[in-house]
């Protein structure tokens, strides 16, 4: 049974199946696969709201120094604020080797560059002259140390090309062939944001003739969900719509209590943070200069959030949170609930996939 709330509820497309082989969703090895849960009869409700914004843009400040005046203290570099005071360089896109023809689209391997590091990735490129839009998926955590070009998403890469967009998947710096930084974990994960940023300026600064460099959007999950609405909030107006799936928080200090305060593995990360920037309770203002949720009103394009009620590894809570923020400051946010579904959307991904090209089939008009 499907409930719609919202008054534009996208287009009715036919039922399409994907192969076996694309089914599979990765995810990181630590997620429990929550999508088997049983659950009543699979139900969806919209929620929409696209109210104009009146408040002010957070983050920036109009009011000219005074003289005699101490010149502002430059923010902290692991913040959202340094994210947007940032020059973004990415380019040099290029088509590597063709990993296969799949009928409708061909995969190829791709590199770009931005923030003095070279960045993999995969893209898939529909048959036809184009040119086409763009979509730049950013994937969910995975471990880079078993991550391979392009892992994440399937579903996702083959529908969307199959659909006639062109979609290119960030490897993101420190997985398969993209260049290292060793501090990523350290720095909360936000250069992440970077790199998608720099995948949209290397897409827009490219002379391939197929990439229709007025429309592009951005599709993240999970974790790819929080480095989406970073970018957004950091680049607002870079890209024309996003959606994200099933994704983490919008709060920084949620995310490490439920990602890295449990995790054995990331203890000398741990022990790092607190000696530095001091953990949650002790520097909720740090925490809060790193979390994008306080500087939302920034954002300037339509948003799609879905997300499963019975998701474990990343709580609807968390995306109910998230545009509850966006619609106070006015957001033209969609919210789609998914009754009964968990974080790898097995039993509803076909109606969130439809809902998602409507979605971009609208705003990338």
């Amino acid at each position: 049974m499907l409930t719609l709330i919202s008054a534009n509820t996208g287009c009715v497309r036919a039922l399409w199946v994907l192969p076996a082989a694309l089914v599979l969703l990765a995810c990181s090895a630590t997620e429990p696969n929550t999508a088997r849960t049983p659950a009543a009869s699979p139900t969806s409700t919209v929620v929409s709201a696209s109210t104009p914004s009146a408040s002010p843009t957070a983050g920036r400040s109009s009011t000219p120094t005074p003289k005699g005046t101490k010149t502002p203290k430059p923010p902290d570099p692991i913040s959202i604020q340094a994210l947007i005071n940032k020059k973004y360089d990415g380019s040099n896109l290029k088509l590597a080797r063709l990993l296969g023809d799949y009928g409708a689209y061909k995969r190829y391997l791709i590199t770009y560059r931005g923030d003095g590091l070279k960045i993999s990735g995969v893209m898939n490129v529909p048959d036809g002259k184009g040119p086409f839009p763009v979509l730049v998926l950013n994937h969910g955590y995975i471990d880079p140390d078993t991550y391979f070009p392009g892992q994440g998403m399937p579903r996702e890469h083959d529908y969307l090309a199959r659909h006639g967009y062109v979609v290119l998947h960030t490897d993101y710096r420190g997985h398969a062939s993209s260049d290292n930084d060793p501090n990523v974990d350290y720095e909360l994960r936000l250069p992440y944001a970077i790199d998608t940023i720099n995948a949209v300026k290397a897409i827009k600064s490219s002379k391939l003739r197929f990439l229709d460099k007025d429309r592009v959007g951005w599709l993240g999950r999970s974790m790819g969900g929080g480095v989406t609405l970073t970018a957004l909030v950091a680049q607002p107006g870079l890209v024309d719509a996003a959606v994200i799936y099933a994704s983490v928080s919008s709060l920084a200090a949620d995310n490490w209590k439920q990602f890295y305060r449990p995790s054995e593995d990331r203890s000398k990360t741990n022990r790092r943070i607190a000696r530095t920037y001091g953990l949650p309770d002790k520097s909720p203002e740090f925490w809060r200069a790193a979390s994008p949720r306080p500087y939302v009103d920034r954002i300037t394009e339509p948003l799609l959030v879905h997300h499963g009620t019975e998701d474990q590894t990343c709580p609807i809570r968390w995306s109910e949170a998230t545009v509850r923020a966006l619609k106070a400051d006015g957001k033209d946010v969609t919210f789609v609930k998914y009754r009964g579904e968990g974080h790898t959307f097995e039993r509803q991904w076909q109606r969130s996939i439809e809902r998602t090209v409507a979605f971009f089939d609208k705003h990338l008009d």
